[in-house]
């Protein structure tokens, strides 16, 4: 579930957060501690049970979670207030489908929540560390830009380079071999394989083959000319896809197409390179 796990430091408390498809969660048991270290659970649910919360993370579930019931949500809406309410984030993830809070089990568990909730959270805590929070986290940001940047930069530079020494070298290699009348016969379960043979002459499971130590796939080291034109061949076979147009054909066809294509390109980035 995470990836890109870290932690910022606020008024010395430690706050983990990572990454996910929904976005960027900070943990919300971190941020507890800073009104009660020995019972953070215990302020997140006393959070959770006020009818303002229940508001905001309602509305924030309905503009971000096609799956979350509204009807569960209506009843807990209805019921916060009253002194017997109970509302944990466990019970509020399981009821609701939502996917603004985590709850994690284990050593390095808690309950995290999508910054935009985690905010919110720490507002409620404190004025005060909600805006060292946020000035923390932008600070985050700035430097992972930057160090993005960095990295970017230098992997142009040694781009150009190579260049330059392996011109003719790099132009060939470039440019898609023309399928065999073997490969035009096989069949393709995965039409994303199809476009790799045209493209890179292999399947995924025959690079993967050929390369087992490199950690991404065929696509992840392929050229930004390669991506350009891998783009394009999905449009078109597409229509060739609508048109009937047998898979051996259109392996031909994506072929002659990526050639083509290639070659222009490659062509317009010397150009521009080795100014």
């Amino acid at each position: 579930m995470t990836n890109l796990s870290t932690k910022i430091v606020v008024q010395d408390k430690v706050i983990n957060l990572f990454n996910q498809k929904t976005g960027e969660f900070l943990s919300l048991t971190d941020i507890a501690k800073y009104r009660n270290s020995e019972e953070p659970f215990s302020v997140i649910n006393n959070w959770m049970r006020s009818r303002s919360t229940i508001d905001f993370i309602g509305l924030w579930e309905k503009l971000n979670n096609p799956d979350f019931k509204p009807i569960e949500f209506d009843r807990f809406k209805s019921e916060s207030g009253n002194n017997y309410f109970v509302l944990s984030p466990q019970k509020w993830i399981e009821s609701t489908h939502a996917i603004g809070i985590i709850s994690k089990s284990g050593r390095y568990g808690g309950t995290f929540a999508h910054i935009d909730i985690a905010f919110e959270f720490a507002s409620w805590i404190s004025s005060e560390f909600k805006l060292y929070l946020i000035t923390e986290f932008k600070r985050l940001k700035r430097n992972e830009n930057n160090q993005l940047q960095l990295e970017w930069n230098l992997q142009r530079t040694i781009s150009k380079i190579n260049y330059k020494i392996h011109t003719d070298a790099i132009k060939e290699s470039l440019i898609p071999k023309e399928v065999t009348s073997q490969q035009a016969s096989m069949v393709y379960a995965n039409e994303a394989d199809l476009l790799n043979v045209a493209m890179f002459g292999v399947t995924a499971k025959q690079w993967r083959i050929a390369y087992p130590n490199e950690k991404g796939n065929i696509r992840d080291m392929a050229t930004l000319e390669q991506l350009v034109v891998l783009s394009n061949m999905e449009s078109i076979n597409a229509l060739l896809i609508a048109q009937k147009m047998p898979q051996n054909e259109r392996l031909i066809q994506l072929n002659k197409v990526a050639i083509t294509q290639m070659k222009s390109l490659v062509d317009l980035s010397s150009f521009k390179r080795l100014k």
